[in-house]
């Protein structure tokens, strides 16, 4: 683990803000992050049975990173990561924060919006927030000046067929913190991609000429799926493959509004998804490609996903990294890149913008990541570079090489328990099929010491132990009516 750097970080920043300044305007920033989508459920990243075109142009007109991991496998602990640049656990976010949650993203917290929001910038978001949904965790009260979406995941809803009656309420629609729907039925469902997009398209349009933020969260293709009428039956993959080609039609959309209003050389988007696929769901859920397992695990599966990003003149086009990064290091590169303060509580990620602009021998500036997940369960450790990955002993979910389920239906996992730690390479071996700690015990060895100061910082409730730099997490009870303060 280690905590900012402050000099070097000071550096960075007047770095880059006399670039962003010479530059003449600061650079639009669009994150678009997708719900259980798999690695493989790209064209470029392997994808079969119907076409992504416009991610597929990503690629070709800007990088395409094959070694891009989210902080933890599963939806609200990866949404934190991403908006925060902590670990989960460091925020106290674990899991998914259902309807009967009372916390959420502490008001102490720097979101990316708030750090962007800093320097000026337009923010918004349209999608699934599901940080908290109660008043004070919704995105307008954490950086966001415009939002709309849904509080958590889509099959939190009375409708889903796996739902027993009265476990879940009605699934509500929000806008700017204020319910404007108090039920998304099946029928409204089919329409969430169009609706976000839309939102995000009116955003750019509106604020092209200040710099913005747009957090495009779309909650496809987390089942239950649905897809609206232009794109029902248009794949070769049934309703997956439907409601992955809407998503591309949205980032195409998005591209093309970029491109109307002459932006597009002044925007970095960012694609990705918040964990690997739901494979339970079989036939309604994606591919992780040569990856183990998948959601919900710390495997490769469940933490690596598809990544592209296209900046027109600042990232080379049509180049492959395969350097290993994390979600956690998006937000103190975009603030070195627009000159603004890093968060004032510590945070986990770091600048990684030479690797993102394919700068030659640039290198991971980490130690090594950590994989927590669960209630805060250290499962593996990996290299800064990405080379080496301790699976460390704990229980995961497999379907042990059954398939999944069938139209909506999950099959049923079977629990595993890993008795020992495990050792992979994974430059040769993405797949985690072969155990190499016995024959790379010094490896093992610095992993180990490494994962040791993970425990120590973050705690790791497999070895029973508390961590000293975990924060709590929004409380209901805790919470103050003030408005909070920026950056």
């Amino acid at each position: 683990m280690r905590p900012n750097q402050f000099l070097p970080a000071f550096s960075a920043l007047l770095l880059a803000a006399g670039s962003v300044l010479a530059a003449g305007r600061l650079p639009n920033v669009v994150i678009i992050f997708t719900d259980d989508q798999g690695y493989g459920d790209v064209g470029v990243f392997g994808a079969k049975g119907y076409t992504t075109p416009h991610l597929d142009s990503m690629a070709h007109t800007g990088v395409k990173f094959t070694n891009f991991h989210v902080a933890n496998a599963v939806c609200s602990a990866s949404r934190s990561a991403l908006l925060t640049g902590c670990y989960s656990n460091r925020v106290g976010i674990f899991g998914a924060l259902g309807p009967g949650a009372t916390h959420g993203i502490h008001s102490d917290e720097t979101t990316i919006a708030e750090v962007l929001r800093s320097r000026g910038y337009a923010t918004g978001m349209a999608g699934k927030w599901h940080l908290g949904h109660r008043e004070p965790f919704l995105p307008n009260r954490h950086g966001f000046d415009e939002s709309f979406g849904l509080p958590y995941s889509n099959d939190m809803w009375p409708y889903h067929p796996e739902a027993k009656p009265g476990a879940y309420p009605k699934l509500p629609l929000y806008e700017n913190g204020r319910v404007i729907d108090d039920e998304i039925t099946p029928d409204k469902m089919r329409n969430l991609t169009t609706w976000y997009t839309e939102r995000a398209v009116s955003f750019i349009g509106k604020n092209k000429d200040r710099p913005f933020f747009f957090y495009l969260a779309h909650s496809m293709p987390h089942v239950p799926l649905a897809v609206s009428d232009k794109f029902k039956g248009k794949s070769q993959q049934g309703l997956y493959g439907d409601v992955i080609m809407e998503i591309d039609w949205s980032v195409g959309e998005v591209l093309r509004t970029l491109a109307k209003h002459g932006l597009e050389r002044d925007t970095l988007v960012i694609f990705t998804s918040d964990n690997g696929p739901w494979l339970s769901y079989g036939n309604h859920a994606g591919s992780a490609g040569p990856h183990r397992e998948g959601k919900g695990t710390a495997w490769e599966g469940g933490t690596r996903v598809p990544c592209l990003m296209r900046w027109p003149g600042k990232l080379p086009a049509g180049s492959v990294s395969d350097d290993y990064l994390m979600t956690i290091d998006l937000l103190p590169t975009l603030a070195a890149r627009v000159g603004a303060k890093l968060p004032p509580l510590p945070i986990d990620g770091l600048d990684v913008w030479p690797i993102l602009s394919r700068q030659a021998g640039a290198k991971n500036p980490h130690d090594g990541y950590g994989n927590w997940y669960a209630q805060n369960e250290l499962q593996a450790v990996v290299s800064g570079d990405g080379h080496w990955k301790l699976v460390l002993p704990h229980r995961y979910r497999t379907l042990g090489g059954k398939p999944g389920g069938r139209e909506g239906i999950p099959a049923k996992y079977e629990n595993i328990d890993l008795t020992a730690a495990a050792l992979y390479d994974l430059r040769a071996d993405r797949g985690e099929t072969t155990d190499l700690a016995a024959a790379h015990p010094a490896v093992v060895r610095q992993l180990l010491a490494f994962a040791e100061k993970c425990r120590a910082d973050l705690g790791d409730s497999l070895t029973k132990r508390t961590g000293t730099g975990a924060r709590e997490p929004g409380r209901i009870e805790d919470a103050a009516p003030a408005k909070k303060k920026q950056p």
